[in-house]
């Protein structure tokens, strides 16, 4: 599944990351890189963008960014 389709407030681990190189980059500057945990906290009214937490750091990305990374379930519980 990718991350445009998963669904609120659950737990999940980033499987891929694709897309151009630029935009691949631009995510592991970001820290959501391939096993990295990550929650959509929230998405805008409209679908775009959606709002993610990340390793402590809330990020927003648009929709079409987040139908380029495979994300798979993850442990519910953060230690």
């Amino acid at each position: 599944m990718n991350l445009a389709e998963a669904p609120l407030g659950k737990w999940l681990k980033i499987a891929a990351v694709g897309g151009e190189r630029s935009f691949r980059r631009r995510l592991l500057e970001l820290g959501l890189l391939p096993g990295c945990r990550i929650r959509v906290l929230r998405i805008a009214p409209l679908g775009d963008p959606l709002e993610l937490v990340a390793r402590g750091a809330n990020l927003s990305i648009r929709a079409q960014e987040a139908r380029q990374i495979v994300v798979e379930p993850a442990v519910e519980s953060v230690a």
